[in-house]
């Protein structure tokens, strides 16, 4: 019965991005089939497999030692204070985005991970028919955040048109930084987020290709990509990554306060309104019909909804830190289901991100992009869902 319901949420979400579409004629089919298809098989090895969860253990592994070696510099800085489970968000989780990001930029500056993003980037490519900036800036997303990935293909933007701009934009919105991975591990369970990474690359894909179609001819399918790095030595980079990932946490700080704080003032009005209706139950019941075909018990479908809803209003964090004091008290399933859900940036905050990064790289297309603006929150969120149905039908 739960595939059943599966394939319906695929059918119904790929639907809505059929309905959306500004160019039916040309979907590429194809593409879209051999993602969903590459999807259905990386999830089943993932989740169903010995070998795969291996795969996610080591990696997770590799995750938890990092926080390890992160929180030891957190703990210097200080000055002996115990941020374990018990100690500040700001320093057990927010503060590591600073050593990740200093890893991310010395891997960069090593030529390591733009190797890796490359060749992903052009194997993607090949096997999906789509367009190598499409395809480059799907994988590079995974790795940097929105407006580092859209920046490295600044050089190209005279080459694309709305339908291309929509692309680019969605995939940026439907992944995360590898930089706040660490923090995402700090609040849900691992395998899930980590499963999450590549799940939601294709599905920003899958119904970006769907809602704007992009035919590229073969001669002007070139990708020339801008150096992502400006350090000059290995320290450089060191402190690049040390100086970017300080901003990052203060930022996700500062989003925090005011997000949770305007969520405090809008519940203070809805329940004066309604008799203690909170914005949080509201979006519950808005999206629970989605909910229950994604696969999430009937029981608990309004609760997972309105920590889906709060992070399309707010940002993930607000509805990962909300989450948390839920995963006691849900199956396994919904905890699957709504973690996968939530490990993207698809919430209306990124839309003035996207926007005020193209615009700063071209003025004429920023305009465009605002203009898109929903429909791309539509299409980020509709792959926010396609991934957790996907992960759903393997729980």
């Amino acid at each position: 019965m739960g595939v059943l319901l599966g394939i319906a949420a695929v059918a119904v979400i790929l639907g809505i991005a059929f309905l959306m579409s500004n160019d039916r004629k040309n979907i590429n089919y194809k593409g879209v089939g051999i993602m969903l298809a590459v999807q259905l098989v990386l999830t089943a090895f993932m989740f169903n497999t010995t070998v795969g969860q291996q795969i996610i253990k080591g990696i997770s592994w590799v995750f938890n030692r990092l926080i390890e070696y992160g929180t030891e510099g957190v703990n210097f800085v200080l000055g002996g204070v115990e941020v374990g489970d018990n100690g500040v968000f700001f320093f057990n989780v927010l503060l590591l985005i600073i050593f990740f990001a200093t890893i991310l930029s010395v891997l960069t500056y090593l030529k390591i991970l733009p190797f890796i993003i490359k060749y992903l980037g052009w194997g993607l490519s090949k096997i999906t028919g789509l367009p190598k900036v499409e395809s480059f800036n799907a994988v590079n997303s995974i790795f940097f955040g929105q407006s580092e990935a859209l920046i490295a293909i600044k050089s190209q933007f005279h080459n694309l048109n709305d339908n291309r701009l929509y692309i680019v934009s969605a995939s940026a919105m439907g992944s995360v930084s590898a930089s706040i991975v660490g923090a995402y591990l700090g609040i849900l369970p691992d395998q899930y987020i980590l499963v999450a990474l590549p799940l939601n690359m294709f599905s920003a894909l899958i119904v970006a290709s769907i809602i704007a179609p992009v035919n590229v001819p073969k001669e002007e399918d070139e990708v020339d990509i801008q150096d992502v790095s400006n350090a000059k030595s290995f320290f450089e980079a060191m402190g690049n990554g040390a100086l970017d990932g300080g901003k990052i946490a203060l930022i996700v700080a500062s989003m925090l306060i005011a997000f949770i704080a305007s969520l405090e003032l809008a519940n203070a009005i809805f329940g004066a309104v309604f008799g203690g209706f909170t914005l949080q139950q509201l979006l519950g019941y808005i999206i629970a019909p989605i909910g229950l075909l994604m696969g999430i018990p009937a029981a608990e479908v309004v609760d997972a909804g309105a920590i889906m809803g709060t992070k399309i209003v707010t940002n993930e964090f607000v509805a990962m830190l909300e989450f948390q004091g839920m995963l006691e008290n849900v199956s396994e399933k919904t905890v699957g289901i709504v973690t996968v859900f939530l490990t993207s940036f698809a919430n209306f905050s990124s839309i003035g991100i996207i926007a005020g990064t193209v615009q700063g790289i071209d003025a004429e297309k920023g305009g465009r992009v605002s203009g898109f603006g929903l429909k791309l929150l539509i299409g980020a969120t509709l792959g926010s869902m396609l991934s957790a149905t996907i992960a759903g039908i393997f729980l």
